[in-house]
């Protein structure tokens, strides 16, 4: 593949926008493709057949355009679908072991919180990828599933009071001493901005950048 080709990146809605940001920042010289999937966003409720399918069409569309590497930038997909880039002709990489590298770097106490779809979640991918940097890490995982839908409909705000109830309702359980916390999709716009908004001590992490949050 020629080195002047383009980077592929797809996500199942707007949320891997950040990481085409993040990477524009690191590589400004290079040509990326994004596709975003926001006809069937979200891809966390569906079966895992069904995410393989999704992902295959999407990875298939950035082939089409002549990608020299795809980043899957759906942490459900980086889960539940990864092996799906050993068969891949360009190389092919997810987010789950550059964030939890990050995670595992910055935690103060070896507990990590982690949110993220029910699929991802399900699939117990952060969990394992933590365990096998540090087998002393303590993992604390909250399914969101009403987050990615919350931000890919613009409820963003942070006096929203349906946002906010939701995440009261999710994360309530994930305050107290857990120093580190993985978001995924488009769970981290949300909780950045309206959740720990106030926290002093939150590190939140989108693939493989760490992030101090700061209100």
């Amino acid at each position: 593949m020629a080195s002047n080709h383009p980077i592929g990146v797809f996500d199942s809605g707007v949320g891997g926008l950040t990481a085409v940001k993040e990477l524009r920042a690191l590589l400004p010289h290079e040509d990326i493709v994004y596709f975003g999937d926001t006809s069937r966003a979200p891809y966390g409720n569906r079966s895992r057949d069904t995410i393989l399918r999704y992902a295959r069409q999407d990875v298939n569309f950035l082939l089409s355009q002549k990608v020299k590497m795809i980043i899957a930038a759906c942490g459900t997909v980086s889960s539940v679908a990864a092996s799906m880039g050993q068969s891949l002709p360009v190389p092919f990489t997810g987010v789950v072991t550059p964030t939890c590298r990050a995670a595992v770097k910055a935690t103060k106490n070896k507990r990590i919180g982690v949110i993220a779809t029910a699929a991802t979640i399900d699939s117990g991918s952060y969990r394992k990828e933590l365990n096998a940097l540090h087998p002393e890490i303590q993992v604390f995982e909250q399914p969101c599933p009403l987050f990615v839908p919350l931000v890919e409909n613009a409820f963003i705000d942070p006096g929203d009071q349906v946002t906010n109830l939701v995440a009261q309702r999710y994360l309530s359980g994930l305050r107290g001493d857990l120093h580190c916390r993985i978001w995924r999709c488009g769970c981290g716009y949300l909780y950045r901005k309206n959740v720990f908004r106030s926290s002093d001590n939150l590190f939140a992490f989108c693939s493989c950048h760490c992030h101090r949050g700061s209100g």
